[in-house]
This record gives structure tokens, C-alpha cells and sequence, in this order.
């Protein structure tokens, strides 16, 4: 398919029906018993939406197509949760945003992390490409999955995590190995499936460019290119010796729960590393308000490499000027080609079941806005 100039990230808001359904299944989990909906009853809701959704991006003109990743509660743990090695723990408190604290919700490891042939994000894809083959439709199907520098800072989040993982890792490099080589087995996993698009979603520069942030999370003794080196390692092992038609794309922001966010800053301090060596096809990146700072970084992005810029905001719903956001991709044509630019959201819709404070109705007048906007500047 010839490269588009829009595209989406890729979650979207839960609708009413799936949204009831989850509450009742966690319901009666916690009660330890029977409750009025069981994992089957969900799994139906679950297939139903999606099927409409995935119909719902064709009709809008999207040829990337997604589940909304309405199978999952975060964005991220979801994922962790699936590995071997991995158990889903609670924290005292959950990640802090911009005036509203996350539910508390982690993974730890207790035993080797590894990839079991087995994975909650394999059977979600498996079913999204039975959907799409089945409309007949000249699109997509993408696996977004969070990069293995996220899991490694997930890991590696509070004193309890860290404590775990030094009972099953002595050494630091055995642990980098295995989740790089988790993650590379699950990727090829999906492509055995049939996934020629894969996209790392990657919140870990986003938050390094942040001095407060990571000054209130990190030692005195920190290096910022240590971990820029940790980072990028991470990636691209997991992501080396891939089959030339999977596409593998990453998406940086710096958080997005609630219409809300977690860090602030410019792509400068991290673009020498993840701009100049993280070996994708394509760079997703969050550009809808100065706390992104401006688009000087890109420069680093190699030309035949495609940069999607984040114009458009998922986090409120309120329509930009189509004027201004063209005026913006012109001015990125100077740091970077235009024939190597594209349009899309900041991120997505909801990239935890809670969703952004917006309406359905007002996410596909953001993705119409996306659609039309890159026709008026690309053709």
C-alpha cells in the first residue's frame, strides 16, 4: 500500500455496552462469585463492538484499521500481563498526571520473562484480521503493543518491583535480553498471524525530556545517556532481523489518561538516540500544544523515514483550524521532507478504559478533521 499521509494512533473511546459489560465482569470478580456476566458474555460484547468499529474506520476513509484496543484496560499492562514471568500486583499509588493520580494498577515480574506462545494481544489480532478479511476491505489491520523500554520501566517502578526483580535477575543484562527476546517472539508471533503492521507505543522518552520528572523518580547518581543507551538497546533487539514487509512503527507521547497528562518537554534531549538510531519505520509523535516543544528535533529522523505528526488533540473536542494545522505541517516541511510527513491525532482516544473526556461523535469529527486536512496538503 502506498504510504498514507494520515493515519490514527489507535485507541478509541469504549462504547456504552462494553463499558457495562467490564464493570460487571469485575464485579463479580471481586465478590468471588457468580456474577451476572462471565468472561464469555464479555468476550461477545468485545467481538460485537469491534466488528462495528472496524466498519466505522473504513466508512471514515482510514486504510490502518484497529481493534480500538477495546480488549484492554491500559494501554500497556495489558501486555506485560501476558508474559511468562509476569504477575499483576497493586501498587500504594498509581502513575501521577497533570492534577489526577491513575488507578494503581503494575506488573512484577516472579519468575524468567518470556513469550509462552501464548498472549492476550496474538488472539485480539487473530480476530481483528478475521474481521478485516472478512469486509473485503483494502486496509490494514495493526497490533499496537508497548516498546520493551516501557516494560522495562514498568519493572523497575517502586521499591517493591525492584525487589522482585532482583530475586529472579542478578545480573541486568539478562533481564534486558529476555525482554527484548519476549518481545521479538511475540512480534514474529504476530506475523506469523498474518500482521504485517506493528507500532511500539513508547510514553519512556516522553517522560525523560521532563527534568522534574525524572529528577523526582531517578537517583542522584542517574545518567541520562545511560538510560537513552538502556532504552534504545531494548528496542531495537526486540525489534532486529524482522521480516522486510512488517512495518514497524513507534508512537512518543508523554502520557494521556483522562484527558489528562504526565510530563512536559521538547523532543531534544532524547532525539540523538531515539530519532537518530531507534531502528523504525515510522515516528508517531505528540506536536498539539507548546508542551511539546517545537519541531527542530525531527531533523535527526533520517529523510526516508515517515514522521506522523500529532497535531490534532484526542484530549478535548474542540476542533482545530484546518488552516493552522496546515500551516504547521509547512512549517515541519523545513525540518523534515513533506513527502515524509503525515497527520494524525496526539494519541488516542482512550488509552485506558476510562477514555478521554470527549464524545464518539466528537473522536470521528477529530479523525474526519485528520483525514481532510492531509487530502487539502498531500492531494
Amino acid at each position: 500500500m502506498t504510504e498514507l499521509h494520515y493515519d490514527i494512533v489507535g485507541s478509541f473511546l469504549r462504547p456504552a455496552e462494553l463499558k457495562k459489560a467490564r464493570a460487571e465482569l469485575k464485579k463479580a470478580r471481586a465478590e468471588f462469585e457468580e456474577g451476572k456476566i462471565k468472561q464469555e458474555e464479555l468476550t461477545h460484547v468485545e467481538n460485537k463492538e469491534i466488528r462495528e468499529l472496524v466498519q466505522k474506520e473504513i466508512d471514515h476513509g482510514l486504510k490502518i484499521v484497529t481493534d480500538g484496543e477495546f480488549r484492554r484496560s491500559y494501554w500497556h499492562l495489558d501486555t506485560f500481563w501476558g508474559f511468562g514471568g509476569i504477575k499483576h500486583t497493586k501498587q500504594a499509588h498509581g502513575y501521577f498526571f497533570h492534577d489526577e493520580e491513575t488507578r494503581n494498577d503494575s506488573a512484577q515480574v516472579e519468575g524468567k520473562i518470556k513469550f509462552t506462545g501464548k498472549h492476550p494481544d496474538l488472539s485480539s489480532f487473530e480476530y481483528l484480521k478475521k474481521v478485516v478479511d472478512e469486509t473485503g476491505a483494502n486496509v490494514i489491520p495493526r497490533q499496537s503493543i508497548p516498546a520493551p523500554a516501557q516494560f522495562y520501566a514498568e519493572l523497575v517502578r517502586g521499591e517493591e518491583n525492584i525487589a522482585a526483580l532482583k530475586k529472579i535477575y542478578s545480573s541486568e543484562e539478562d533481564l534486558l535480553t529476555d525482554i527484548s527476546k519476549a518481545y521479538r517472539d511475540l512480534i514474529l508471533a504476530l506475523y506469523d498471524a498474518g500482521c504485517r503492521d506493528i507500532k511500539l507505543d513508547d510514553c519512556t522518552w516522553g517522560m525523560i525530556v521532563d527534568k522534574r520528572y525524572w529528577k523526582s523518580h531517578l537517583q542522584d547518581d542517574f545518567s541520562l545517556d545511560d538510560l537513552k543507551r538502556k532504552y534504545l538497546k531494548l528496542n531495537n533487539d526486540a525489534i532486529k532481523d524482522l521480516p522486510t514487509d512488517l512495518r514497524v512503527s513507534t508512537h512518543i507521547c508523554r502520557g494521556n489518561y483522562h484527558s489528562t497528562w504526565a510530563a512536559q518537554g521538547g523532543y531534544g534531549p532524547v532525539a540523538d538516540y531515539v530519532f537518530a538510531k531507534e531502528n523504525v519505520d515510522a515516528f508517531y509523535l505528540e506536536f498539539d500544544n507548546e508542551r511539546s516543544g517545537n519541531f527542530d528535533p525531527i531533523r535527526q529522523i533520517p529523510n526516508d523515514k515517515l514522521v506522523v505528526l500529532g497535531l490534532v488533540t484526542s484530549k478535548k473536542a474542540e476542533l482545530e483550524d484546518p488552516q493552522k494545522l496546515i500551516a504547521r505541517i509547512k512549517e515541519a516541511d523545513e525540518f523534515h521532507p513533506l513527502n515524509n510527513l503525515a497527520l494524525s491525532t496526539q494519541c488516542g482516544f482512550a488509552s485506558t478504559e476510562e477514555g478521554n473526556t470527549l464524545t464518539e461523535d466528537d473522536q470521528w469529527k477529530k479523525i474526519k478533521l485528520v483525514v481532510d486536512t492531509a487530502k487539502q496538503v498531500w492531494g
